[in-house]
């Protein structure tokens, strides 16, 4: 079982390796991400190929005119950060220096841009400052939205894009400032931190539309784009998926036995809606980390190790990775599905979120599960709480 997890992830880093757009150096698709997975693999194997690999990918990111976490310098920051502590080079540890002054330095009082949420704005800034060190930009970017908070029946939200509609979920929407307040709040003692950061998880716990057993929220109301984003989804960016992962934090976070619950009823809901088969055009096309299965395998080991839950339906999704990868003598890779084209085959990404970073990186956090062996990431993801 574990071999061939193993040997799926090697292929996947191996063919990554070589297909990283030279051009982009995000987390989110690009160069960063791909050497946080290479960093994993080098701890996972003791191959200084992998290492070696980390160590060019770290050196070539750019200074970009961006600064968020996925998209931008923040991003950067946090990969040349992990590859000075897990690999010792003073070099890359001096990049992540300058890509955070340049952060603090684009900083307009409020924001960085007109989103305001994880992927693209403050939340994410905070998110990964704390993580690469620096907890005073973490606090800087957090601070803002204590004051543009908006009272909701339910608790609040924020305007996190320019046009009406407010996103409930971890990706673009209140769960994932709500992370960033409580991870940060937690981290420099900022109880107004985690009291807004609660009244923002109580407005979408509100709006839940499965309950008692399951939870499921929608996308955002009024609903953004309707005519191309499905009102519910189940990964890791806009469903469950993701959900539970802020629930598992402020369960950490405030010793509430409440938010463990809610991480239950997330996971009932996910292992009850038909994922990963594709039970229609457009429901599950995904393998990758942000909205796809990978993610749901994130979840599904950190529910193994928290509340030993067996690791059969982890096993599934693993299958299906297995079945869904193209390989051959180049390595591993996976082509997710555009519903709405004539040509549904997308081609293969190297990156995090809907590629091969992302899918290594849970692979073999499954081998070593089901081998025994340490369980913990190299290197944990900004917004990803470790499993106690």
């Amino acid at each position: 079982m574990t071999a061939g997890a193993e040997e799926l992830a090697a292929g996947a880093l191996d063919w990554m390796i070589e297909s990283v757009p030279a051009g982009d150096h995000s987390l989110y698709s690009g160069g960063a991400g791909a050497v946080l997975a290479l960093l994993e693999g080098h701890r996972h194997f003791g191959d200084n190929r992998y290492g070696d690999a980390a160590l060019r990918g770290a050196a070539a990111l750019a200074e970009v005119d961006d600064c968020s976490l996925y998209f931008g310098l923040t991003g950067t920051a946090v990969a040349q950060r992990a590859v000075h502590r897990l690999l010792g080079d003073s070099s890359a540890g001096r990049a992540a220096d300058r890509a955070l002054r340049l952060v603090r330095s684009r900083f307009d009082g409020e924001r960085w841009g007109p989103m305001f949420e994880l992927l693209f704005g403050n939340a994410g800034i905070a998110l990964g400052a704390l993580h690469a060190g620096d907890p005073e930009l973490a606090v800087l970017a957090a601070a803002p939205y204590l004051d543009t908070a908006d009272p909701t029946p339910g608790g609040v939200n924020w305007a996190v894009r320019p046009s009406p509609p407010r996103s409930h979920h971890i990706a673009h929407g209140t769960l994932g400032i709500v992370y960033a307040l409580a991870a940060v709040g937690a981290a420099a003692g900022r109880g107004d931190f985690l009291e807004v950061a609660l009244a923002g998880a109580a407005d979408v716990v509100s709006r839940d539309e499965a309950g008692p057993d399951g939870f499921l929220v929608p996308h955002s109301d009024p609903p953004h784009r309707p005519e191309l984003i499905e009102r519910y989804s189940y990964g890791w960016c806009n469903g469950p998926a993701g959900d539970a992962q802020v629930f598992r934090l402020l369960a950490a976070v405030t010793g509430d036995s409440a938010w463990t619950a809610l991480g239950d009823r997330c996971w009932h809901t996910v292992t009850h809606s038909g994922l990963p088969h594709r039970v229609r055009p457009g429901f599950w096309d995904n393998s990758g980390r942000c909205c796809g299965t990978a993610g749901v395998l994130a979840l599904a080991c950190d529910r193994h190790l928290e509340r030993g839950i067996p690791l059969d339906f982890a096993q599934v999704l693993v299958d299906d990775l297995r079945a869904r990868a193209t390989v051959d003598a180049s390595g591993a890779r996976w082509s997710n599905h555009e519903h709405r084209a004539a040509l549904s085959a997308l081609p293969p990404e190297p990156g995090w979120a809907m590629g091969n970073a992302g899918i290594a990186r849970e692979l073999l956090r499954f081998a070593r599960l089901t081998q025994g062996t340490d369980p913990a990431y190299a290197v944990p993801w900004p917004d990803h709480p470790p499993s106690s």
